[in-house]
């Protein structure tokens, strides 16, 4: 496979945005981080929102221009959809369509929709893609501490022959340059990111962490013993190897931490496992999450459909798997009552106290 190609600061020219308007459709993580980046960078912004949104006196309150996601769209030369993937084409195709003209600019930063041709926008205008690799909050919190978080680029429709540049220049005006910036399709970043959701990052992470737990407090030990073996001590093991690398990591722990990884790790963690992960890696049929279904996955397009419809009901996942993710949450928040430490290093305890958890 080849290998992508790398951009770093002083790749975009941000006159490609000069005289262009550009319509940040949603306040949420990404949203926010956008709007507020590009306009600290001289770009001319307006936030669409749904009528009635709560959002909208935050985003006046930080000097951005409000309007209805309709009229934000027709006023804009840039359209960037930044709200959940799952109301995307609803939104897409009653509010902002009808209100996109030859020449305009579509921006995503989830391939999702138009990869799966839940959005197909018309063939006069870029389909472009600019993806931070960090939550939204991070996104700004890095821009306004003059560094930036790395991100994804990708063309998917290129009618007016300067795709690639006003991409870079967005990118650069959002932060992104600044940590580099890395060019793929609209196809490899949808169908990795549905992987690693599945696999690693949110299915394989959070039943690793709920089978430990459920594994000691069955054999008799204290819930609060399974929760700091099991889950408050993976941030700091996680944090050692984002920054050092697993050699680096491994250096770090105890000789007996450092055995357990060669030698438990790969029986955990083993060929089984890896033939679960193949089917989910034959992206091209099955790249895919799972909602109302709650199944390991399910076609893209019928997850699509099916979250459409039941959305709502995804939200406060604390059923879906039993007994024991309330159990191991009441032990995190009993752990996390215990002497209200300011000490950095405890940083799981200090962010649940800091959201009044």
């Amino acid at each position: 496979m080849d290998s992508v190609k790398l951009y770093e600061a002083g790749s975009g020219d941000r006159s490609m945005l000069n005289g262009k308007r550009v319509a940040v459709i949603g306040w949420g993580s990404q949203g926010h981080a956008h709007a507020l980046n590009l306009h600290d960078s001289g770009v001319s912004v307006v936030v669409g929102l749904r009528e009635g949104s709560r959002s909208a006196e935050a985003a006046r309150q930080a000097g951005l221009e409000v309007a209805p996601v309709a009229k934000a769209a027709k006023s804009a030369n840039v359209v960037s959809i930044l709200i959940p993937d799952t109301v995307q084409p609803t939104v897409y195709r009653d509010e902002i369509a009808p209100n996109l003209h030859d020449g305009d600019t579509l921006l995503v930063a989830h391939g999702f929709n138009v990869h799966y041709k839940q959005i197909v926008p018309p063939k006069t205008m870029d389909v472009i893609m600019v993806a931070p690799k960090a939550p939204g909050a991070m996104v700004r919190s890095e821009y306004v501490a003059g560094r930036g978080t790395p991100g994804l680029i990708a063309i998917h429709q290129d009618a007016s022959g300067t795709a690639l540049q006003l991409t870079l220049a967005y990118a650069d005006a959002l932060g992104c340059t600044r940590a580099g910036v890395l060019e793929t399709t609209f196809a490899a970043e949808t169908e990795t990111d549905l992987f690693g959701e599945q696999t690693v990052l949110c299915g394989g992470v959070t039943s690793l962490i709920k089978a430990g737990f459920e594994t000691l407090v069955d054999a008799g030990y204290p819930e609060e013993l399974a929760y700091f073996e099991c889950l408050h001590e993976l941030k700091f093991i996680v944090d050692l190897i984002q920054s050092q690398g697993l050699k680096g990591m491994r250096a770090e722990v105890s000789d007996t931490a450092e055995y357990g990884d060669y030698v438990g790790g790969p029986q955990v963690i083993g060929n089984g496992t890896r033939k679960v992960m193949q089917p989910m890696g034959k992206l091209e049929d099955q790249n895919s999450r799972s909602c109302a279904s709650r199944k390991t996955h399910i076609p893209s397009k019928t997850w699509a459909g099916a979250c459409e419809r039941a959305w709502p009901g995804c939200k406060g996942d604390s059923h879906v798997d039993g007994l024991s993710y309330n159990r191991l949450d009441l032990a995190r928040r009993r752990v996390c009552s215990l002497g209200a430490s300011d000490d950095p290093r405890d940083v799981p305890c200090r962010a649940l106290r800091l959201v009044g958890i």
